[in-house]
C-alpha cells in the first residue's frame, strides 16, 4: 500500500524555516522536532530566501512567473495558428487564375 503524501501549509513551513534562521536551530534538530526530512526543510528554506512572498503558492495558486510562461505558451499557440491560416490563404490567392 503507497504511503500518503503528507502537505504542510504555508504557515507551517515559514515557521520550521524561522527556527532554524532565526532561532537558531540547526536544520537536523528543527527536522526531528518537527518530524519532516532535513532535506524537505532544506528545500522550504532555499524557496523562501529565493521567492520570499512567493514561496510556497498552495494548491490552485499559480506563481507570477509560471503565470507569465502559460500566457506566453497561450499567446504563441494562437499567433502560430494565424499564421498558418495567412500562409494558406496566401497560396490560395496566389494559385487562383486571374
Amino acid at each position: 500500500m503507497p504511503r500518503k503524501r503528507r502537505n504542510y501549509t504555508r504557515e507551517f513551513k515559514v515557521e520550521a524555516v524561522r527556527l532554524v534562521t532565526e532561532e537558531g536551530y540547526s536544520l537536523r534538530e528543527a527536522a526531528e522536532s518537527l518530524g519532516v526530512s532535513e532535506n524537505a526543510l532544506r528545500t522550504w528554506r532555499k524557496q523562501l530566501v529565493d521567492e520570499a512572498d512567493a514561496a510556497f503558492p498552495g494548491k490552485g495558486k499559480v506563481s507570477s512567473r509560471d503565470e507569465q510562461v502559460r500566457r506566453l505558451q497561450e499567446e504563441n499557440r494562437r499567433l502560430r495558428m494565424e499564421r498558418d491560416i495567412l500562409k494558406k490563404a496566401t497560396a490560395f490567392f496566389a494559385s487562383e487564375p486571374n
